[in-house]
């Protein structure tokens, strides 16, 4: 015991004395330690960021929402900021703050990031963005994202993360609900439709027991409408020389079923393995949704996995009366849905649901040796890195539940069911201004294009947008459809209401109205100098 204590003191001692006379490496270490605190701002520090921060969030806002707007409708409530700006000049300025160079005050860092960033090209968040099946931006979504940030949840694995896990269960729960799916069910929130596609894709082929020999012979149905994503989530997925076939539409670019019969019985015939259906509740180019369940009968038939695209459609099924619309939902095998898109979340949303868990898991969990202390957590469920290309994954499930919990459902229903009601009212409403129309909108996409009394109308059309876009008041895009350039109006952004309609509305009467008065600006023979035939 004597020999015990007397080492116990000695090692005291020379602790002591490396204490109070440090080592050199050891203050080398207390000297770095010093420098990288500030990456760790104190409490005055962080409010002072805050503030400067959310002062120009504050602006932002005001600036797309000025006061008044909500009386009365018209250009007289235009936001401040444009949806839209050629001038991209500022961009360039980005060059000049490189990581590398001296620390800068936050208020000079957010006046270049409004500069550089938010003022040049699109702004997403606007009320006049009507393309692109916008994006959304709901600000309590920015609250959670701030609080997942701040926090740095894991959201991977459940055995370090339980809380995070299991609300992202609860998230794919309610929307496995929304559109009909069973108990038997899974999913995964990922960063978007494309993710999200990959992750179905891969599960349909090891599913079906697809192997490199077989990847010539099976065949992907699908219409010509069906998004790109899809298409390059096959090639991801190794399968880029797997047969497509296009699939024939209707006269509303409607996936026809007994094209897609008469398909799979010639591929059958010669020897083929049909695989893929690939159907849409919401096409990005018109809308349209496709007769799921007539697909659904026909795929169960013929024994095929039946994928459907519902990232801009799918969250329509929260109304009562559009529910028949998208019936066939539930007897999709997998199902792609994007809460950025019509549940308004921030950009980096997405979700993928797959009728038969076992399907998810059997292509994508994975283990190594370094997380085994995590395999007995999963007798409480499986953990999200273990049913997706995914293991780093960010917190997102917070961005959906804040603002589900915080406002309920209702403002969302009214939300979905505003826009559909916008789309028919625009839709009415050019139509009025002498555009030639496309079909009636299933959702919220309409498709448009003027017709010239001479000259290419494509021509006119490609002129027009540009139109648009220069004025910048609001923001459209174009599509091709059956070969004809066409005009694009989608009123999906939850700060769109009817006087942005109503804006863009006049934006597109002013805007023919100046290319009518001026033809060499689109018209090749007059803008040669020559004569109209």
């Amino acid at each position: 015991m004597g020999k015990a204590r007397a080492g116990a003191k000695l090692v005291s001692i020379r602790f002591h004395v490396l204490l109070t006379h440090p080592m050199p490496h050891r203050s080398a270490i207390l000297a770095l330690e010093q420098a990288a605190r500030a990456l760790d701002p104190g409490p005055a520090e962080r409010d002072r960021l805050m503030r400067a921060t959310q002062a120009y969030a504050q602006r932002l806002l005001e600036d797309l929402t000025p006061p008044g707007s909500s009386t009365p409708p018209g250009p007289a409530a235009t936001p401040t900021r444009r949806a839209y700006s050629h001038d991209k000049s500022a961009v360039r300025k980005l060059r000049k703050g490189l990581p590398g160079g001296p620390s800068r005050p936050i208020e000079q860092l957010i006046e270049r990031f409004d500069a550089s960033v938010v003022r040049p090209g699109l702004l997403p968040s606007h009320p006049g963005h009507l393309a692109y099946i916008p994006g959304g931006g709901l600000y309590a979504s920015a609250l959670a994202d701030y609080l997942a940030a701040v926090t740095n949840e894991y959201a991977g694995v459940r055995f370090v993360g339980p809380g995070s896990v299991e609300m992202e269960d609860l998230v794919l729960d309610w929307m496995a609900r929304v559109v009909g799916f069973p108990g038997t069910a899974d999913g995964s929130l990922a960063s978007g439709g494309s993710i999200a596609s990959l992750t179905a894709i891969v599960a349909a082929r090891e599913a079906a027991g697809l192997r490199a020999r077989d990847f010539e012979r099976a065949v992907v149905y699908a219409t010509p409408h069906i998004h790109q994503c899809l298409h390059k989530a096959i090639r991801v997925a190794g399968m880029g020389e797997a047969a497509p076939r296009d699939v024939a539409v209707d006269e509303g670019f409607r996936m026809c079923p007994r094209s897609l019969s008469e398909l799979v019985a010639a591929d059958r015939a010669e020897g083929l393995l049909p695989w893929l259906v690939l159907g849409s509740a919401g096409t990005a180019d018109t809308g349209a949704i496709d007769p799921l369940d007539r697909i659904a009968d026909i795929s169960q038939r013929e024994g095929l996995w039946f994928h459907v695209d519902a990232a801009y459609g799918g969250f329509f099924a929260l109304l009562d009366e559009f529910r028949p619309r998208l019936a066939g939902l539930k007897r999709a095998d997998s199902l792609v849905l994007d809460p950025h898109k019509s549940m308004f979340l921030p950009y980096g949303t997405g979700a993928v649901l797959v009728r038969n868990r076992e399907a998810l898991r059997d292509a994508h969990a994975y283990y190594a040796a370094y997380l085994q202390d995590t395999v007995e957590s999963e007798g409480e469920g499986r953990s999200p890195a273990a049913v997706s290309p995914e293991l780093t994954r960010h917190f997102r499930a917070l961005r959906v539940w804040l603002p589900l919990l915080l406002h309920g459902e209702e403002p969302f229903r009214a939300c979905l069911r505003e826009k559909l009601e916008l789309a028919k009212h625009f839709h009415r409403e050019v139509g009025r201004l002498g555009f030639e129309l496309g079909p009636e909108p299933d959702l919220t996409v309409v498709t448009f294009r003027w017709v010239p009394e001479s000259g290419s109308a494509d021509a006119f059309n490609r002129a027009l947008v540009e139109e648009t876009h220069r004025d910048g008041r609001v923001f459209m895009s174009s599509t091709t459809v059956s070969g004809r350039f066409m005009l694009r109006m989608a009123a999906l952004a939850f700060r769109t209401h009817l006087d942005t309609i109503d804006l863009a509305l006049a934006v597109l009467r002013e805007a023919v109205e100046r290319l009518e008065a001026h033809p060499e600006r689109w018209h090749p023979a007059l803008a040669a100098g020559g004569r109209s035939g």
